[in-house]
């Protein structure tokens, strides 16, 4: 009779499990889609101006899909044996995001602002998207859920800005 008890133990093995490298990526997005939602309320406390509750409640949506793209990822980083890494010093450490000025802001420059910090988001996962896709294609797709929303954002916040048939789109500096 074989004794099975140690392997009873030890429990079931993990189908798949983050490489490092993997884990860093996936840590890149994590803490950029945090710093949005915290920029992303700076913003919605501070700005002031024409279109001002628009601009106020359409923040809110921001927020509120940052947060919870940051939330889906960190339970996707859990379920591959990650350590998710979500505390003020590591974002403010991590993030490619410029930081928000404090103080009010008028509607347009937040405006600009948060289109600036909504592509930066979408650089970083582009950037990382292909290793990622090749790593782990599951959490690639969380990736085409999260660009599809933060571009549609972009689109729409932008256009504040905008004059028909006048002007193009504020370019973004990646």
């Amino acid at each position: 009779m074989t004794d099975t008890s140690s392997s009873r133990l030890a429990g079931p093995k993990p189908a798949f499990r983050a490489s490092e490298e993997l884990a860093g990526r996936l840590q890149r997005v994590h803490v950029d889609l945090i710093d949005l939602h915290i920029q992303g309320k700076q913003a919605h406390w501070n700005v002031v101006g024409r279109n001002f509750r628009d601009l106020h409640l359409q923040l809110d949506e921001i927020i509120e899909a940052a947060r919870t793209f940051s939330d889906d990822l960190a339970e996707r980083m859990r379920a591959l044996y990650v350590t998710p890494d979500g505390r003020a010093a590591a974002v403010a450490e991590q993030s490619s995001l410029p930081a928000f000025p404090s103080g009010e802001v008028d509607t347009s420059e937040t405006v600009d602002l948060i289109v600036e910090r909504l592509y930066a988001v979408c650089g970083t996962i582009r950037e990382v998207h292909d290793a990622v896709d090749e790593a782990d294609p599951t959490t690639a797709d969380l990736f085409h859920s999260f660009l599809e929303k933060l571009e549609q954002f972009a689109w729409m916040v932008g256009a504040e800005n905008r004059v028909a048939e006048k002007t193009e789109p504020r370019p973004v500096h990646e």
